[in-house]
């Protein structure tokens, strides 16, 4: 075993990989840019080195500035965690190069599955089930367009490196064919670097289930699947473990394919083969095709962990330091049921644009696992992935567990930043996935029901009311036997103002609006703000002088404003051009993913305030327009 490993990442993951080498007495080293110098990551570690500044291409894509850290530091091994160089072949070349020990597949391995047309054609050979699609290497438009025509609309168009829905497009007519080719390539170079897509059939009722591998270089075992079903705009929101309704000839069948396809590459260490199924008529052993494979640990190994007993990256640290598979297949078993849910900074109602902010507050309940990479007091920064923690249940059967699952949600506690706490709530609590009835398009079909932003109740309105009072430790104290027992009370949330009235009775008492209440949930006082917690959802109000009722004007509503900090990759419009409500006005990248800013309403544009290439902080004024008529 390793005596010091270097963990090439950050976050959540460089976290939990730390706990495993703790726990193998295995001692660790972290790496950090500018914005990461003061995380959570970095004080869990037994030595940390700075590698740059904070965009990834200055800092965590830097393999050779992380080779040197190893080097300085006495590291024998070099753990990739997920995403940045996890897999990157010429990074484990490096690696290997300089006589260090990459905790992962090989770098052949790696780059037979990095390009998805070209490892479909291996698995194929493999004798593993693919997607009908076209996977060649003439990238012509018309040459493509003939190609979605034979295989039949409606057609998927994905890029053939990278992943995370970037470079997707989905197409059901061949009108449409051209403008969804140009975007998913444009998104794909700009993500990838490499603009080159393939073409699929697109599976009408679509499960994303995918299967654990694990590999010695020699023999290959599966830890079974996890359905990945639940995404919104491919991205997985909630995964679990097992799928719901596998039968065992189907889950047989995924194994032994999964297992083929390692075994095709002479895998070692953690990877995911991912299968697209065909849930239209239930799960049939003669319904999944491969799609591609992750070449590193996925974001959601904690659920296969919690079934199988396993801890994955304990398994990658011993097979990376030349021992065999620890456990054979028949060895390998699945107890009870696990969910993970995302949790992530980002505005749901928007239309689940990341956000930034400071972490005012943050508290997981007990009885949860909470893989997380941030504390109270962190900022959620603007260069990397805006995930605040990764929540998991696990419990004896899939109905249990999904209630652990709503319990915990409803229980944790996030202030400081916009979260989908309350989405991923409404989630877990929807019937149809509670009944298993669970494919890739759910979250679309009931969006408007499970993004609703519930207006705060006279309980909640209570709860902040009363802590605005900031009554002592004796609740008693500062009241006097002439005066009264009662004191006016103001907070704002946003415009609106709520009064209200304490009593004490002794016990504390708001009346509000002519009805007397009791708080009963749970507040928090950080920054200024009051945060009251329901049921997964952060209500934050200010507390207000009674006695002061000034209030400032809005704003005029004419500009065009950057929801989040980025960078302008393009600017469609120019001063005294007249536009539509809805008309396409810049195109700004944030957080490795773009967005289009549209027209709020018709008008004329009065200035065009920034070009392309511009980063701005979120708030700039892009795009004025002259005043309405």
């Amino acid at each position: 075993m390793f005596q010091k490993i270097l963990i090439a990442n950050r976050g959540e993951i460089a976290c939990r990989i730390i706990a495993t080498a703790r726990r193998l007495g295995v001692a660790t080293v972290a790496v950090y840019s500018e914005a990461d110098a003061q995380s959570r990551h970095v004080a869990l570690a037994d030595a940390a080195v700075p590698i740059g500044g904070p965009a990834p291409r200055d800092s965590y894509l830097r393999g050779d500035a992380i080779i040197a850290a190893a080097r300085a530091t006495g590291a024998q091994a070099i753990h990739p965690g997920y995403g940045f160089l996890s897999e990157n072949p010429d990074f484990v070349d490096a690696v290997t190069a300089a006589g260090l020990v990459f905790i992962g597949p090989s770098a052949s391995a790696i780059r037979a599955m990095g390009l998805k047309d070209a490892a479909k054609r291996l698995m194929s050979a493999a004798g593993v089930p693919v997607v009908p699609g076209y996977h060649g290497d003439n990238q012509d438009p018309e040459h493509l367009a003939g190609a979605a025509d034979t295989i039949g609309y409606p057609v998927l168009i994905k890029a053939v490196a990278g992943g995370g829905g970037k470079g997707m497009r989905r197409v059901t007519r061949p009108a449409d064919f051209a403008d969804a080719l140009a975007s998913a390539k444009g998104e794909a170079a700009t993500a990838f670097g490499n603009d080159a897509v393939l073409i699929e059939k697109y599976v009408e009722k679509p499960r994303h289930i995918e299967v654990q591998v694990f590999g010695d270089g020699t023999d290959a075992v599966h830890l079974f699947e996890r359905d990945c079903s639940l995404q919104r705009r491919h991205q997985k929101v909630i995964e679990e473990a097992p799928a719901p309704g596998m039968p065992a000839e189907m889950r047989a069948a995924m194994g032994e394919a999964a297992v083929r396809a390692a075994r095709a590459i002479g895998y070692s260490g953690a990877g995911t083969i991912e299968f697209i199924v065909d849930a239209s008529d239930g799960l049939r052993p003669d319904r999944f095709w491969f799609m591609e494979m992750n070449t590193r640990l996925q974001v959601e190994h904690p659920v296969t962990e919690a079934i199988t007993g396993v801890d994955l990256v304990e398994w990658q640290l011993r097979v990376a330091a030349g021992e065999p598979l620890p456990l054979r297949q028949d060895q390998l078993s699945i107890t009870g049921h696990a969910f993970e849910a995302r949790l992530y900074a980002e505005d749901v109602p928007a239309g689940f644009l990341p956000a930034t902010g400071r972490l005012a507050h943050l508290a997981f309940p007990a009885g949860c696992r909470a893989d997380t990479g941030v504390r109270s007091g962190d900022a959620i920064s603007p260069w990397y992935d805006p995930m605040i923690a990764k929540i998991i249940v696990h419990g004896p059967t899939r109905a249990v567990a999904l209630n652990q699952l709503a319990q915990a949600l409803a229980q944790t506690q996030v202030a400081g930043t916009t979260t989908n706490l309350a989405f991923l709530g409404a989630l877990a609590r929807h019937p149809g996935f509670a009944a298993g009835d669970v494919d890739t398009g759910l979250i679309e079909r009931d969006l408007p029901s499970l993004t609703r932003t519930p207006d705060p109740s006279p309980q909640i309105l209570a709860a902040a009311l009363l802590a605005s009072a900031d009554l002592p430790a004796d609740p008693l104290a500062g009241f006097t036997l002439w005066a009264p027992l009662a004191r006016s009370l103001a907070i704002t949330r946003g415009d609106t103002v709520t009064e209200g009235t304490l009593r004490l009775t002794p016990a504390p008492q708001i009346t509000l609006a002519g009805e007397t209440l009791t708080p009963r949930l749970p507040v928090v006082k950080a920054a200024g703000q009051i945060h009251v917690f329901d049921h997964g959802t952060c209500f934050s109000f200010t507390p207000q002088d009674p006695l002061d009722r000034a209030s400032s004007a809005g704003a005029a509503g004419n500009a065009t404003l950057s929801p989040m900090p980025g960078l302008v990759k393009a600017v469609f419009v120019s001063a005294g051009q007249a536009v539509a409500e809805g008309d396409r006005l810049a195109i700004l990248e944030a957080m490795k993913m773009e967005h289009t800013l549209t027209a709020a309403r018709d008008g004329v544009v009065a200035e065009v305030l920034v070009e392309p290439g511009a980063q701005v902080e979120a708030g700039a004024a892009l795009i004025l327009l002259e005043d309405a008529a």
